[in-house]
């Protein structure tokens, strides 16, 4: 993955109908498919709703992101965790149950985005306390129609505690 794209916390100011004194939501794509990463980070520009993207490729460096470890020690807190399961070094699984057994981590929604429809998976990750499961859409229009939606109903619609 190119060093532009793994280091990418690309400030998409898109006001649609966002408030103008609203500050972006700050999303952290946990994703080690390149392509899959360029379908999000275009997805995410043509959302209504102003964000902030990191993207980090494993499981490991995702848990130092979010624990604010070496390099990532002034990372915000991410507002929404998008998780892929099939991760290098720590599996999304691994991942999800340290966030959601980590005081200061477990309120941050997390959305499993994965290519798996195995139902082991999908029960194994609400078992451990994710807030949606999502089969990746194949196509950009449709992954753009996904990403539309996840960032809109987690930006607008629940209330959620404020970040640490």
């Amino acid at each position: 993955m190119s060093a532009r794209i793994r280091d990418l916390a690309v400030a998409m100011s898109l006001l649609g109908d966002q408030h103008p004194d609203a500050r972006p939501i700050e999303i952290l794509l946990v994703e080690d498919n390149p392509g899959d990463v360029r379908m999000a980070v275009e997805a995410l520009k043509d959302c209504r709703v102003a964000n902030n993207l990191t993207v980090v490729e494993d499981g490991v460096e995702a848990l130092c992101y979010l624990q604010r470890l070496d390099s990532y020690a002034g990372s915000p807190r991410p507002d929404l965790i998008l998780l892929d399961l099939n991760l290098p070094r720590k599996d999304g699984h691994q991942v999800l149950a340290e966030i959601k057994t980590d005081h200061e981590l477990k309120l941050i929604p997390v959305v499993v985005l994965t290519t798996s429809e195995n139902e082991r998976d999908v029960q194994r990750a609400y078992d451990l306390n994710a807030n949606c499961y999502i089969t990746k859409p194949t196509g950009l229009e449709q992954f753009v129609s996904v990403m539309n939606s996840i960032q809109y109903f987690w930006s607008k619609v629940p209330q959620l505690p404020a970040a640490t």
